[in-house]
């Protein structure tokens, strides 16, 4: 192997890994693809491929015969990855790569690619519940756009503009709110490919938070429920402005829709270990953050111990007081892209605390 690094051992793989050699007979079998088809490795290893892996496809047809890997065209390279069974009828993801040692000559080698459908099923029901969800989210602002615009466009000339106004208002707050669905979905998927963009500049997180609650108290939530405490000096703070404001707004939205008493909001230098976000988590060691620290807190019932876990996943809700089930998950997201973390817990008070830290610094040509 070339490179300077220590050389990879298959046994380390999450998937499956079989190795064929020009003669069909196999010549790597790792842990994973044992666990994936019940063969254990010391009776994988010489033994014929067709063998070792009597695939089928989903009609019955024994697969090695029908795709014909050592005898087939010698333009192939690969085989893209499929639904096939083993004995028995366990489902398995199964790709394949041929290995010529010349362009055009016999296949030296035979890679195959084993993975269980579990996570592809997760995925599919996590995409069917999304669906599900959105589905539902949409009927309710969108009957009510449909049944007032239908109203009006039927029967103007009976209504007072008082009554006018009222629906068009009510068809304007839903068209806010489908508007807000569509965002969250978007950014679900940005989130969940990694590729959630941040346009980022120098952001004062303390005037951050002291705005958005300038913004409750001037929708009619009373100025007293609010405490707002800053320790300084704070760091520089290089991130998206907008994103750290849907991030702000989630919290403390549920901090008084959720919550009771004072919700106090703490700004404060802070040091912190750091997992790396989910996308990047797999060899990546947690790393030590300097930054700001927010912590959103209420003294409500707080969230139950058996609950915290599922927090921050997709559709949580703490409680039935509306809402997607989507805003946490998205905050996490967020605050991951920022290179930062978050966490909950229970407040001193007996109510939730959301507790985010979002590292320092500024690019070097602003120094």
């Amino acid at each position: 192997m070339v490179g300077s690094g220590p050389e990879l051992d298959p046994d380390d793989l999450p998937d499956g890994l079989v190795v064929a050699d020009a003669r069909g007979r196999v010549v790597c079998f790792n842990r994973a693809a044992a666990r994936l088809t019940g063969v254990l490795p010391e009776a994988a290893l010489g033994s014929a491929l067709e063998d070792v892996l009597p695939l089928e496809d989903l009609d019955g047809r024994r697969w090695w015969q029908l795709t014909d890997p050592y005898g087939g065209l010698a333009i192939r390279t690969r085989q893209p990855e499929r639904n096939l069974l083993l004995p028995g009828g366990r489902e398995v993801l199964v790709s394949a790569r041929y290995v010529r040692a010349e362009p055009l000559g016999p296949v030296d080698r035979l890679v195959i690619a084993l993975r269980g459908t579990e996570a592809r099923r997760r995925t599919e029901r996590s995409h069917a519940e999304l669906i599900a969800t959105v589905a539902h989210e949409l009927r309710s602002p969108l009957t009510s756009v449909k049944g007032f615009t239908a109203t009006l466009l039927a029967k103007w000339e009976r209504f007072t503009d008082g009554q006018k106004r009222l629906m068009l208002e009510t068809v304007d707050a839903d068209a806010d709110r489908v508007t807000r669905l569509i965002a969250e979905l978007l950014d679900i998927s940005r989130i969940d490919a990694g590729r959630l963009e941040l346009r980022k500049q120098v952001v004062d997180l303390a005037a951050a938070v002291r705005r958005h609650v300038e913004r409750k108290v001037a929708t009619g939530i009373a100025e007293e429920r609010f405490d707002i405490r800053v320790t300084e000096p704070l760091t520089v703070l290089w991130a998206d402005p907008d994103k750290v404001d849907q991030v702000l707004a989630n919290l403390l939205e549920n901090a008084v829709r959720h919550g009771e008493g004072t919700v106090t909001i703490e700004v404060a230098p802070a040091k912190e270990v750091v997992e790396a976000p989910v996308w990047e988590r797999s060899g990546t060691p947690p790393r030590i953050v300097e930054g700001t620290a927010v912590t959103v807190s209420d003294e409500g019932s707080g969230i139950p111990e058996e609950s915290m876990p599922r927090v921050f996943t997709r559709f949580w809700r703490g409680s039935k007081r509306g809402g997607t089930g989507l805003g946490l998950y998205i905050v996490k997201g967020i605050v991951e892209a920022h290179g930062g973390s978050i966490r909950v817990d229970r407040a001193p008070g007996g109510g939730a605390r959301f507790r985010f830290v979002l590292p320092a610094g500024v690019p070097d040509f602003m120094l």
